[in-house]
């Protein structure tokens, strides 16, 4: 059974998450990693999310305050023996839900085209690509997702 519970950036379980989800992205990535590393620490991190299979970690994601009325989902991550399984999809839900209770009206985020299972995921879960953000405004290897809410 997959359960999720909101925590923030101290959690110990969503730290050790990131530390896999960073090993990842740093192979994935290659020379372009520390670019974009460094809009990703989590130390001011309020709103997170850990998903558990059965008690053990299985996944994790964030939401900060973009702008007003915006939440930015960053730090998304399953744990590759738990992939297929819906946990990505449960974890992203929350985080919409906790933006909504937020007063947000939507969500925004960035990924990587390195990350097909990403890109994806969000659009499977009602994203829209939409031209590149703030930092990511003209980095090419980045795809950038919308999704009103409507909570």
């Amino acid at each position: 059974m997959i359960t999720t519970i909101r925590v923030n950036s101290g959690n110990h379980d969503f730290i050790n998450l990131v530390k896999q989800l960073d090993a990842d992205l740093a192979t994935r990535d290659g020379d372009a990693h520390p670019f974009f590393a460094q809009f990703n620490t989590i130390i001011t991190i309020k709103y997170a999310v850990v998903a558990y299979e059965n008690g053990i970690p299985a996944g994790c994601g964030a939401i900060k305050e973009y702008e007003q009325g915006i939440m930015e989902v960053k730090r998304m991550f399953t744990v590759p023996s738990c992939r297929g399984k819906g946990v990505a999809t449960m974890v992203l839900a929350e985080l919409e839900r906790w933006s909504g209770e937020l007063a947000c009206k939507k969500c925004i985020l960035e990924t990587g085209q390195r990350q097909p299972e990403a890109i994806e995921l969000y659009k499977k879960n009602g994203y829209t690509i939409i031209p590149n953000y703030g930092q990511y405004v003209d980095v090419k290897s980045s795809v950038c997702f919308e999704k009103h809410l409507l909570y």
